[in-house]
């Protein structure tokens, strides 16, 4: 009778380990599931993002010296200063893309590239001057 009464807490024990694992698990899978709803709340409503082509990559640089330059402005923001440094960082950016693209671009590209990079330099020397 003393070993039945052992086998019979063994599967007391086992089944409480069972019960105590699946509240674990149900636990973890709630937490999971709030955090997928905060990252989905979280994320930014936007529309769909234009094609990645060279155009768009000479425009993300210009943007950022022209913001760099001060030339760009955030409506409702407070002025800022020109970051010269920044501002030539970037110009330096499309001078290599310029540099390493040679002879591989459309003509229109490297029209757009050029004339953007003489704009920008021409607005780096106003500005800095």
């Amino acid at each position: 009778m003393g070993k039945e009464k052992e086998q019979e807490k063994k599967i007391i024990v086992d089944e409480d380990w069972k019960q105590e694992a699946q509240k674990e698990k149900d636990v973890l899978a709630a937490q999971e599931e709030a955090e997928k709803k905060d990252e989905q709340q979280e994320e930014p409503s936007h529309g769909p993002l234009p094609e990645g082509n060279f155009a768009a990559l000479v425009s993300m640089l210009t943007t950022q010296a022209l913001f760099a330059l001060g030339l760009l402005q955030i409506k409702g923001q407070e002025e800022r200063k020109p970051d010269l440094e920044m501002a030539k960082y970037n110009i330096d950016m499309l001078q290599v893309l310029e540099e390493k693209t040679k002879g591989n671009l459309t003509e229109e590209e490297e029209t757009v590239l050029e004339n953007t990079l003489n704009e920008l330099r021409m607005g780096y020397v106003k500005i800095a001057g």
